[in-house]
């Protein structure tokens, strides 16, 4: 879509800005640059961390840092498919 079209949603509407584009790029490249491995080993230590409260006792903040795994691991999946589509170039 070029930045000339306009979305309509409902009442109002939405005219992309070229400084989206440029945003979500510079937040690629700055996620293509940590390791993959990074966030496997954040998900680990956040289920690892989850345990732990949970063993102390802290039953609601270890809920609150088991459900950090899911979101480590979905950014582990940007990562690779930002390096996949930056290696096509």
């Amino acid at each position: 879509m070029s930045t000339q079209q306009r979305i309509s949603t409902g009442e109002t509407s939405y005219r992309p800005q070229q400084s989206d584009s440029r945003r979500k790029t510079s937040i690629g490249h700055q996620a293509s640059r940590l390791p993959s491995d990074f966030f496997v080993w954040a998900a680990l230590a956040s289920v690892a961390g989850s345990a732990y409260l949970r063993a102390v006792g802290e039953g609601e903040k270890s809920l609150f840092v088991g459900q950090w795994a899911p979101t480590f691991l979905a950014f582990g999946v940007y990562n690779k498919i930002i390096r996949r589509l930056d290696l096509g170039r």
